[in-house]
């Protein structure tokens, strides 16, 4: 582990958006890297497909929404 020196702005909006998430600040962060980094190695999957696929990696059965 270390020590990542961040933008104040960039820290605020992470705990912003950590207390939405029900994250602590650095799982924020984290969360937000590790996105970052699919995404940029993953550059035709959307947002939604790069979670889905990291649920199912850890073998997370997710529940399909009917259409109305």
């Amino acid at each position: 582990m270390g020590i990542v020196k961040i933008d104040g702005a960039l820290h605020e909006e992470a705990r912003k958006a950590s207390a939405v998430m029900c994250r602590s600040i650095n799982a924020q962060a984290e969360f937000w890297m590790k996105i970052g980094m699919l995404a940029e190695t993953n550059p035709t999957l959307s947002f939604n497909e790069l979670v889905k696929a990291q649920l199912a990696s850890v073998h997370v059965h997710l529940i399909e929404a009917k259409a109305a």
